[in-house]
């Protein structure tokens, strides 16, 4: 039998659920931010050493997209890379997955925005359901490819930096971009996870629980049902204990005899 205190635990369960689901959401936007956000910082190594330019140059970085360098003057200049097929393999890699990681976490956003428990759109909650799986699977998907470029930049960086026969004024360390691409990885994945989990398991309905009355109540019913029922047994016992005399209902013809 499920009593109040069983619909209050189903209840609270549900506000837990949609309140992961609120924080997966938050988890998620900060990542897609932090995804778009490291794919057009121009930092993603900048020079740990620049040797004998360090006095017309301080810094010198490189990103997906372009090189800046800061000068001593207080100048600064950006170069743009417009050949792509003279970019190493992993910067092509990185450029391509980056774009796909923010598609993906935009695609996963437009289907969490539906599949929330505390939104009235996105139609049933079997639909709702389902969109929220197919937007924790975009988070994961893009957590994984925001995390493989910045995994692959960040080993080339180091080998280059750890090789003897590259001069000082061209070694590189890993800049702040790399840092903001692996910490939105992880919101992804934590947010597209949440989601997952959420709704992965089967949500207790009608066909789970057999509503039944309160204790005084079920025990009222039950007693006038018994009532009932020795009401009946009465009248069936006098009914049958009657003659057949009293039982005819018509007048013979030897009553006018």
């Amino acid at each position: 039998m499920v009593t109040g205190g069983v619909g209050g635990h189903g209840r609270r369960r549900r506000m837990a659920s949609t309140g992961m689901q609120i924080f997966a959401f938050v988890l998620a936007l900060l990542g897609i931010m932090g995804a778009m956000m490291a794919t057009l910082l121009p930092n993603w190594k900048v020079s740990a050493d620049v040797g004998s330019n360090i006095i017309t140059a301080i810094s010198q970085m490189q990103g997906l997209w372009m090189d800046c360098t800061w000068y001593s003057t207080g100048m600064f200049s950006c170069t743009l890379k417009y050949s792509v097929l003279s970019l190493p393999a992993y910067l092509q890699t990185a450029r391509t997955t980056m774009v796909l990681s923010c598609v993906m976490a935009a695609m996963g956003l437009c289907l969490a925005s539906l599949g929330l428990k505390c939104t009235r759109w996105g139609g049933s909650r079997s639909a709702k359901r389902h969109a929220a799986i197919a937007s924790g699977g975009c988070f994961i998907a893009a957590g994984f490819l925001c995390l493989v470029p910045a995994s692959w930049f960040t080993k080339e960086v180091i080998t280059n930096f750890l090789d003897r026969s590259v001069h000082e004024s061209n070694k590189f360390e890993p800049g702040g971009a790399v840092y903001v691409a692996f910490l939105s990885a992880g919101f992804l994945f934590v947010g597209g996870s949440i989601f997952c989990v959420s709704c992965s398991g089967k949500r207790p309905g009608h066909q789970d629980m057999i509503l039944l009355p309160p204790p005084d109540k079920l025990l009222l019913q039950q007693q006038q049902h018994l009532l009932q029922q020795q009401q009946q047994d009465q009248l069936q016992h006098q009914y049958c204990s009657l003659s057949p005399l009293d039982n005819k209902t018509g007048y013979s013809l030897q009553d006018y005899v």
